[in-house]
């Protein structure tokens, strides 16, 4: 199935939904410990950048400094996509909130600071009404 690839479409049915839990990034100079199941990996000349539920790296003792919780826009958006996720930054970036954007074949998942997670999907609940077309009315 082909993802969505009309902005108006995108951000009107996105359902924003809030992951349990808490998310950290970690850089791992080697591979990924025993016990720690990354949700997202990305292979930098650095080191491998993973991002794992706090819990996991507490038992594992990675290193962090950012706590997250992870949001996936539900719509199936399409990797050529364009605008969806400046219109979501701009959103959180108005109120002030960090927002680090990654993008899955089907969806395309936020993270954002852990204890305002709940008020960032209020925000985009809140974009997903205006772009509605029952809104329009």
């Amino acid at each position: 199935m082909t993802g969505e690839t009309r902005l108006d479409k995108l951000l009107a049915d996105m359902k924003p939904e809030l992951n349990p839990g808490a998310y950290v990034f970690c850089t791992l100079p080697g591979p990924v410990p025993e016990g720690v199941r990354p949700v997202v990996s990305v292979q930098e000349p650095e080191g491998l950048t993973v991002v794992v539920a706090q819990e996991e790296a507490d038992a594992a003792q990675l290193a962090y400094h950012y706590v997250a919780g992870w949001i996936t826009l539900r719509v199936h958006s399409a990797l050529e996509a364009v605008g969806m996720t400046a219109a979501v930054a701009d959103v959180l970036a108005e109120a002030g909130l960090s927002c680090n954007v990654v993008a899955g074949f089907h969806h395309d998942h936020l993270f954002v600071p852990y204890g305002q997670a709940s008020h960032a999907v209020a925000l985009l609940e809140d974009l997903t009404r205006r772009r509605s077309p029952s809104h329009a009315r």
